[in-house]
C-alpha cells in the first residue's frame, strides 16, 4: 500500500511511526500547505514526495491511500477530493465538525466503495476489545447502567505544554478555529468507547456544555477562547442501558485517563486505558455477593493503523467506519443542541444501527 500523510502536524509523528511499522505499507508522501513544516517532517520519516496542494498529490496520484491528519475542520474539504479520486481514508476524529459534512464524506465513501476508517483510537485499547467481548458474550448479563469518563488536565497544569502560549493547544479552544470543545475533541473518544463496549448505539442523550473564564475578556491574541471546557451527559442507550458520561479539561489529578464501569443483571464490568493494554475488571459469579473484582489478563490486539492497512489490502472495510463516525457526530450535534436549547434529544433511527 502506498500511503500518503495529508497534514503534517503534531499527529502526524504519530501516523507516520505507526504505518511505518506495517510491512507492505510505503510512506511515499506528505502534504501541507506550511513548507517549512511539511519540510521538517518529510525530512524526518524519509518521505521523498512533498505537495503544498492537495490538487498537485492528486494530480501526481501515484498512490493507493491517504491518512488525513488536518485539523478538525479541514478533514471534509481535503476527504471529499480524495475520495473522488478514488483513493481509501483513514481520518483523524472526529470525521467532520458537523453530521451534514460526516454524512455527506460516509455517504461518498460508501458509493465508491473505497475503504473508509476512523482513528477513534481508543478502540485499541486491549481491555476494551476484551469488555466487549464480554458483554456480548452475556458474561455480566442485560447491562442495566453504565458510567463513563474522559479527564483531562492541561488546563491546569504544563505537562504538555503551556495552552496558553500553543497554537496547538489554543485552537482547541476556538469554535472560530474549527474547535468542538472537549465534546468534539475527547468527549467522541468516550461515547465510542463505551457504546463499543455495552454493543448498542445511543438513542437519547441530555447534556450541558461548559466553558470557564480562562484568560482577560476570554481571548489570546487572534483565538477567542469560546469552546466548552467540560461536559455532563446523560445517555440510553437502545438495549435500554441507562448513564452518564462526562469529559473535562480541568480534572486535576488526571492526565488521559478513559475509565468506564458497565452494570449488567449478572455482574459488572471495569476498564480503564491504565498502561499498554488497559486494564480490566469483573464483578460476576460467585464474586458478586462479595463485590469483589477479579482482574482479567490481556493479550495485545491490533491497532487502527495496522487494520486500516489490512482492509486497504483485502478490500474489506474495518471498523470503525466513517458511518459510524458520522452515527457519532450525530449525537455530537445533538448535544450541542440540547446545552443550549435544554432538554433530552432522541437519536435518529438511522443514528441508532450498530456499526461496530
Amino acid at each position: 500500500m502506498r500511503l500518503v500523510i495529508v497534514g503534517t502536524g503534531g499527529m502526524a509523528n504519530s501516523h507516520a511511526n505507526k504505518f511505518g511499522e506495517i510491512d507492505g505499507v510505503e510512506i511515499v508522501g506528505g502534504v501541507d500547505r506550511n513548507e517549512e513544516r511539511l519540510t521538517a517532517f518529510c525530512d524526518e520519516h524519509n518521505i521523498a514526495k512533498r505537495f503544498t496542494s492537495l490538487e498537485d498529490a492528486l494530480a501526481w496520484g501515484e498512490f493507493d491511500a491517504v491518512t488525513n491528519v488536518t485539523p478538525d475542520a479541514v478533514h471534509h474539504p481535503t476527504t471529499m477530493p480524495l475520495l473522488a479520486g478514488g483513493k481509501h481514508v483513514f481520518c483523524e476524529k472526529p470525521l467532520a465538525s458537523n453530521f451534514a459534512d460526516a454524512d455527506e464524506m460516509a455517504t461518498a465513501a460508501e458509493k465508491a466503495g473505497l475503504i473508509n476508517m476512523v482513528n477513534l483510537s481508543y478502540r485499541d485499547v486491549s481491555a476494551l476489545q476484551k469488555a466487549h467481548e464480554l458483554i456480548a458474550a452475556g458474561e455480566i448479563g442485560e447491562i442495566r447502567h453504565f458510567e463513563a469518563s474522559y479527564l483531562q488536565s492541561w488546563l491546569t497544569q504544563p505537562a504538555w505544554g503551556h495552552w496558553d502560549k500553543e497554537e496547538k493547544w489554543l485552537w482547541r479552544l476556538s469554535e472560530a478555529h474549527g474547535s468542538l470543545g472537549v465534546l468534539g475533541d475527547v468527549g467522541i473518544h468516550i461515547l465510542d468507547f463505551a457504546g463499543f463496549a455495552i454493543g448498542a448505539p445511543y438513542q437519547s442523550i441530555s447534556c450541558h456544555l461548559k466553558t470557564f473564564d480562562k484568560a482577560p475578556g476570554n481571548q489570546i491574541g487572534e483565538y477567542k477562547l469560546d469552546a466548552n471546557d467540560s461536559f455532563t451527559m446523560m445517555a440510553e442507550t437502545t438495549s435500554g442501558a441507562v448513564g452518564v458520561v462526562h469529559a473535562s479539561r480541568f480534572a486535576s489529578g488526571h492526565m488521559n485517563d478513559l475509565h468506564l464501569q458497565v452494570h449488567g443483571t449478572k455482574g459488572g464490568i471495569k476498564v480503564t486505558n491504565t498502561g499498554g493494554l488497559g486494564e480490566l475488571f469483573v464483578c460476576s459469579g460467585p464474586n458478586l455477593e462479595r463485590a469483589e473484582w477479579e482482574q482479567i489478563e490481556l493479550a495485545p490486539t491490533p491497532n487502527n493503523y495496522r487494520k486500516f492497512a489490512e482492509a486497504v489490502q483485502s478490500g474489506v472495510n474495518g471498523h470503525p467506519t466513517f458511518r459510524h463516525a458520522a452515527n457519532l457526530q450525530q449525537v455530537l450535534d445533538l448535544a450541542v443542541e440540547s446545552s443550549t436549547a435544554g432538554g433530552r434529544r432522541d437519536i435518529p433511527i438511522s443514528a441508532q444501527l450498530q456499526d461496530a
